[in-house]
């Protein structure tokens, strides 16, 4: 009879620990999912590659699942934060943009993460050890990837550790979409350490942020997921030493790349001379802010101060780098007073749309920015042109004016190499002098 009370005293103290230990999620690693390729009812037992990925040199050996890793951290007795992680770069998402709840109709638990300076969110149910659910994307039509997380893994790609064929550390000049006529290069800089691969790949008009993955006998896998961008590469590492491979850019994307050691020659084009003025005349534009008012550069609050013209749009990772960079400089500059930021955002919901105001009053909240940002056109690059006749044309998000006193341009900066990439520091130091030029001191 005594070992039948203890066996019920086991028993419900052990049932009231699992529910008591975890009001929302355990805590701890997880492995996160994207499935960038749609899964079709039929399936497929052949294996045969879809029709944009046929004619590589290599199978794709992950079919388009995109992994990450996050940790789940509790802040209070009943709330989590998240921090996201892709190689050097962690990301917090704070517990007020984790939303819990019930779904009475499936007798289940439901998640929420938002990204508001992404404008992109997951929505899930929770069991468990296992999140699922999608990552549904705001701006885009009907843009939902499927995502599932498992508790307890903390490894991105795989647990193997087969021995690499080739250490990729160094520089490696790219070519983005061969032998097409959208072909474009780019450097990618890679760090191993035995499986261990961390880098990123530089273009002419921005980077892909900062990736994380593995090499494994003669494949090579990176990935980076950040609530905005969702980059899957993989490679082939073929016996001359060169790297071919595939790129996908979430649901919407994918093209093939290839890659050779780069000589310290190689280069691309320099940043400050892709985009020029029509004319030696000063700038001047009007754009409208969220309060429904006009700014433009003759108002009385820039007169005689320098003025940096950030062309960005809320949605874009290289943006948000460039405005952390200019939002932390521009708090510790001594002439500040003297320098003025104005924000020209592009935004995918256009012009006539209220969630594009909605969008920057999020983006200046969320990133702690202190100087205007204008609505000025959609997002497209064509439509940065239009905004700006003065200038030759736009190619890249983000794009730096640089102004004088007089309001004319002294320095055009094309694209952003960002903290991922070797060239920030040069960035820096370059904008630091550009500055202190047209400051004068």
């Amino acid at each position: 009879m005594r070992t039948l009370f203890v066996l019920a005293i086991i028993s419900l103290t052990a049932c009231t620990f699992v529910q008591e230990r975890y009001p929302t999620l355990p805590p701890g690693p997880y492995r996160g999912v994207l499935e960038l390729t749609n899964n079709p009812v039929v399936p497929n037992p052949k294996g045969a590659p879809t029709a944009e990925l046929q004619n590589l040199e290599f199978d794709e050996v992950m079919e388009g699942e995109l992994p990450f890793t996050f940790d789940v951290e509790y802040v209070t007795d009943t709330s989590v934060q998240i921090k996201l992680y892709n190689g050097d770069e962690t990301i917090l998402i704070p517990a007020e943009n984790i939303g819990y709840g019930r779904d009475r109709s499936q007798s289940r638990d439901t998640l929420r993460i938002d990204f508001p300076v992404y404008d992109s969110h997951i929505s899930a149910y929770h069991e468990e050890n296992v999140i699922e659910g999608v990552w549904v994307v705001h701006y885009r039509e009907n843009y939902r990837i499927p995502f599932v997380a498992r508790f307890g893994q903390d490894h991105r790609f795989t647990v193997l550790d087969k021995t690499p064929d080739a250490d990729l550390s160094g520089r490696w000049a790219v070519t983005f979409s061969p032998g097409t006529d959208d072909a474009y290069p780019g450097i990618a800089e890679f760090e191993q350490t035995g499986n261990e691969l961390r880098g990123t790949f530089r273009t002419e008009t921005g980077d892909y942020r900062f990736l994380a993955g593995t090499v494994q006998e003669d494949k090579a896998y990176l990935s980076v997921f950040d609530g905005s961008h969702a980059f899957l590469f993989e490679a082939l590492i073929k016996e001359d030493g060169s790297l071919s491979g595939s790129f996908r850019s979430g649901r919407h994307y994918t093209t093939e790349w290839e890659a050779t050691r780069a000589n310290d020659d190689y280069e691309l084009a320099d940043p400050n001379n892709m985009t020029s003025m029509v004319a030696d005349e000063p700038l001047s534009f009007s754009f409208q802010t969220s309060a429904g008012s006009y700014l433009s550069l003759d108002d009385e609050a820039f007169e005689g101060k320098i003025k940096l013209v950030q062309i960005m749009g809320t949605w874009c990772p290289n943006c948000r780098d460039e405005t952390n960079f200019l939002r932390d400089w521009i708090a510790d500059y001594e002439h500040a007073d003297q320098v003025a930021i104005i924000g020209l955002a592009f935004e995918r919901y256009g012009v006539e749309d209220q969630r594009s105001f909605a969008a920057l009053d999020r983006y200046k909240e969320n990133m702690g920015v202190s100087w205007p940002l204008l609505l000025a056109g959609p997002s497209s690059k064509s439509a940065a042109s239009d905004a700006l006749p003065q200038l030759d044309q736009i190619l890249s998000y983000p794009t730096m004016l640089f102004l004088d006193r007089e309001n004319r341009v002294r320095r055009i900066h094309t694209g952003f190499n960002g903290p991922a990439t070797s060239k920030y520091e040069a960035f820096k130091a370059e904008f630091e002098a550009t500055v202190a030029e047209l400051v004068g001191k």
